[in-house]
């Protein structure tokens, strides 16, 4: 009997690997984390945050206040006009280092930081300011929680930014626009833990239900919607 070519074998191979990956995908939204829903304890809802996403990548926006303001003062010691009337809100996003520096635009897309994203990255934080976002929108999602539970996610998007000596290291010359700047970041980036799982991890401490792992912006999408 002919043995099976190592072409074949190898097609077999990556066959099985992506069947395990979209079993995975569709287990990880599917099963709720955690598991059961919170005693409904919590204080009224009274802030509004909003999960902004496009084809590969969420951020989250908190709206602006005096004391979001003073909190991440920094911002705009580091060019971010975080302090300007016009701002509602300030979207952070966390990502892979080489793939978020060196692809502002599709057009620009390079084997290296793909490379980078598939295996290990260092990470950064990516900030940026808005006015008045639309809702409803395809996407955007905005869910209501107490002020403990957003005290709570301002801490955990806070405690991601690497720290110096002088707080938060502010990544020279990297930008996409005249609002928007980078930061170092604290964690490693990779294909199982990227910029999606820091969302929903950052939504679950905001006390809100997601997918067990969400790798991709529509698996977090549709689970939110499922469990909120």
């Amino acid at each position: 009997m002919r043995k099976p070519s190592l072409v074949k074998k190898l097609g077999r191979f990556l066959a099985s690997l992506v069947v395990a990956i979209v079993l995975a995908v569709m287990l990880g939204t599917v099963i709720p984390r955690p598991l059961l829903p919170a005693a409904a304890a919590d204080p009224v809802a009274t802030r509004h945050i909003l999960v902004l996403k496009n084809p590969i990548h969420t951020d989250i926006a908190v709206p602006v206040d005096d004391d979001v303001r003073k909190r991440f003062h920094f911002l705009v010691d580091g060019g971010i006009p975080a302090d300007m009337a016009e701002v509602r809100y300030i979207v952070f996003g966390w990502g892979g280092r080489a793939f978020y520096l060196e692809t502002p635009t599709w057009s620009e897309l390079k084997a290296v930081p793909v490379m980078k994203a598939l295996t290990i990255d260092a990470s950064v934080m990516h900030v940026d300011v808005a006015g008045n976002i639309v809702e409803p929108h395809p996407d955007v999602a905005g869910f209501d929680i107490s002020e403990e539970r957003f005290a709570a996610l301002l801490d955990f998007i806070a405690a991601s930014f690497q720290q110096g000596p002088n707080g938060p290291i502010l990544i020279e010359n990297a930008a996409y626009s005249r609002f928007d700047r980078f930061y170092e970041a604290n964690g490693h980036f990779n294909a199982l833990v990227g910029c999606n799982t820091w969302t929903a991890a950052a939504l679950r401490i905001a006390g809100l239900r997601t997918g067990w792992w969400n790798p991709l912006p529509a698996s977090l999408d549709l689970s939110m919607r499922i469990y909120n």
